[in-house]
């Protein structure tokens, strides 16, 4: 049996919500395959050094670590189910979603996106920090 035959994800936006204009679905169901959660990942390279000091910038490095953590479990974006977004600025979110749409556009070409939930808050643990992801993935079993 391969891959396929015991493992399906797919994105839904069924009638009755609003279509989403930014890359998200309003839902994604899986089968056959095992969950993986993936921590908040915050805008530092391997060495804990905070990368970039605009939203652009931070969420690319943001975008490289949950691929990093990915592919080191075994899977890709394309396992990815749900996104949680953690912004510090409401002035950022249109920054962002540019980001966003550059990124998704490689890593969901076929426009399978996963689910988000976006969140503005009053701060991360660091102030320097401008946006935290995390993820829910379903990988193959």
């Amino acid at each position: 049996m391969s891959e396929s035959d015991s493992y399906h994800r797919k994105a839904l936006n069924p009638s009755g919500v609003v279509s989403p204009s930014e890359p998200f679905s309003q839902a994604v169901v899986t089968s056959g395959g095992k969950t993986l959660y993936i921590a908040g990942q915050l805008a530092v390279d391997e060495q804990g050094v905070t990368v970039g000091s605009d939203i652009a910038s931070q969420a690319e490095q943001v975008f490289k670590n949950l691929e990093t953590v990915l592919e080191g479990c075994g899977g890709s974006f394309s396992n990815v189910v749900k996104f949680t977004t953690f912004l510090v600025n409401a002035s950022d979110v249109e920054g962002f979603c540019e980001k966003r749409r550059e990124l998704f556009a490689k890593f969901f070409p076929n426009g399978d996106f996963p689910v988000n939930t976006m969140v503005v808050v009053e701060q991360l643990p660091k102030g320097e920090w401008l946006v935290e992801i995390e993820a829910f993935a379903t990988l193959p079993e």
